[in-house]
């Protein structure tokens, strides 16, 4: 069985002034010392960096170079592996958006959503509500 992580976990997780910083870091400490395998989108890497070197997201932001350094330690860790649209992911997102009104954050979230779910994970770990829509998903809060 294998899991997805959502880019709001690996963010709380280098913010070390959030009140999530501790419960996140503690929970990516696992993940990489257990065994399971853990997913991560390329999409979410890039948000990733995005947001956590962005200064109107984190008050101290991180540069460019460690941002990239936290991913890379990440991606070295034999059991994560990284998933990306394949053949096939359009007809997935429809499905996925068909019944819901998906337009500005939950585009995103129904991205990923579509995403992991054609690479046959159903559980992913996010402090996003909003992942609750997708009633194929397993959402779990590992921040609560």
């Amino acid at each position: 069985m294998s899991y997805a992580i959502d880019v709001n976990i690996l963010l709380y997780a280098s913010d070390a002034d959030s009140p999530m910083h501790d419960r996140a870091s503690a929970f990516l400490r696992q993940c990489v010392s257990g065994r399971e395998v853990f997913c991560l989108a390329w999409v979410s890497l890039m948000s990733y960096l995005r947001m956590a070197t962005h200064p109107a997201i984190f008050s101290r932001p991180l540069a460019h170079e460690e941002a990239a350094r936290n991913v890379e330690a990440l991606l070295a860790v034999p059991h994560c592996r990284v998933i990306a649209e394949e053949d096939g992911f359009w007809d997935r997102y429809r499905q996925v958006t068909q019944d819901l009104p998906t337009r500005g954050n939950l585009v995103p979230d129904a991205h990923l959503a579509a995403l992991i779910s054609q690479h046959g994970v159903v559980t992913v770990y996010t402090h996003d509500r909003g992942f609750r829509r997708f009633d194929f998903l397993d959402v779990r809060d590992p921040l609560v």
